[in-house]
């Protein structure tokens, strides 16, 4: 059975307010548009296209996964996501203290992980992503002290990363606060000011975006990558990151545990953080497709709840089996879905929702296709 579905763009700040309606062809809502979310996730699920139901009113049980188109228009948090033992482990805690799932304090919303990947839509797309290692932070700061010569604070940081053994301790004093992070935040933003490079261009962005923020010294600490379109990153739990611009396709488990660690308003408990952040340095986190033949490119990170297939031109008869019930969205051009039971046709901006007895998918078209579903 195929089931169409549509949904509101969450206006989240950070959005853009052209990005998601440009891609899609729908009219903007004159406001910030930063994710459009297509699944039964009871933070915003899916409405069913021509009736009043939602797709949580027609999945049978709990959908592994969440599809997303995501807009940036400026930062996002720093943020990390636990593993399934973690959340499990968080969210029991919080219910037995009577935390409110609604406190601006709480932690866990849901017993679940939250791995997860992006799809950059086009070029330039710009995120942080896992730590770098120790030696390679110090080089940039010392650049900064350079830069700043006889500067105490910058001097005072590059000699707490001797070794990889120091980023813990190193981003626990920065997530703390206090005066004397106050004085290298300053010296940082004063010192990439009047240098060359997309790190210390990415600091003035941030001190413009939060200025004061620990976190803008924390992305010096951190792997900054710039996507072509087509090119995807996992961010499994323990991974640091934050989208810095841009428009792509996220797929993730069905969960909305965020532990943030700075670049934000909101509630960051640094202890929690701590325990669910890996400090290990980590390259760029890049997850290359799987070719499968007729022109379907699939990305799968290795974890059960979710893959991404992605169709990407013209396809003639091109065979896709699914895994179970999908979500299926088209961004360009158009394509005809024959299912085991029946069929459909998706022109751009269209998403439907396939239940697992639809089997395998034969597909015909030419376009943008992705076909969100578990691995």
């Amino acid at each position: 059975m195929f089931v169409g579905i549509t949904n509101s763009p969450r206006d989240y700040a950070w959005g853009s307010p052209s990005a998601i309606a440009e891609l899609l062809g729908s009219a903007p809502s004159g406001g910030p548009e930063a994710e459009l979310w297509l699944g039964a996730h009871p933070g915003s699920p899916s409405r069913v296209v021509g009736d009043d139901r939602t797709l949580a009113d027609v999945v049978p049980g709990r959908l592994p996964f969440l599809l997303k188109v995501l807009a940036a228009a400026a930062p996002l948090s720093l943020q990390a996501h636990p593993t399934s033992e973690q959340a499990a482990e968080g969210f029991a805690r919080e219910n037995a203290l009577g935390i409110p799932l609604d406190a601006a304090e709480r932690n866990y919303k849901d017993a679940f992980h939250k791995p997860e990947i992006i799809y950059a839509l086009h070029d330039g797309f710009r995120a942080l992503c896992g730590f770098r290692p120790a030696q390679a932070v110090s080089a940039t700061i010392e650049r900064m002290i350079e830069a700043l010569p006889g500067d105490s604070a910058l001097n005072a940081f590059s000699d707490r990363l001797g070794s990889d053994d120091d980023i813990r301790s190193a981003f626990e004093w920065l997530v703390t606060g206090g005066d004397d992070v106050d004085e290298l935040v300053a010296a940082a933003v004063a010192a990439a000011s009047v240098l060359e490079g997309d790190k210390f261009t990415l600091v003035g962005e941030l001190a413009a975006a939060y200025p004061g923020d620990p976190g803008i010294v924390v992305s010096l600490m951190l792997n900054l990558v710039t996507l072509e379109r087509g090119e995807v990153l996992y961010l499994p739990a323990g991974n640091i990151h934050a989208y810095v611009e841009g428009l792509g396709i996220e797929l993730m488990a069905a969960s909305d545990n965020v532990l943030r660690g700075g670049l934000t308003p909101k509630h960051i408990d640094v202890p929690e953080l701590l325990s669910v952040l890996d400090f290990a340095p980590v390259p760029v986190p890049y997850l290359p497709p799987v070719e499968l033949p007729g022109g379907v490119a699939l990305y799968r990170p290795g974890v059960p709840d979710f893959a991404l297939a992605v169709v990407s031109g013209a396809v003639d008869g091109t065979r896709y089996a699914l895994a179970g019930d999908s979500i299926a969205l088209c961004t360009a051009g158009s394509f005809e879905l024959a299912g085991s039971v029946s069929s459909v046709t998706l022109s751009r901006g269209e998403a439907v929702f396939v239940t697992a007895d639809e089997s395998e998918l034969t597909i015909r078209g030419d376009g943008d296709l992705f076909v969100a579903g578990p691995a």
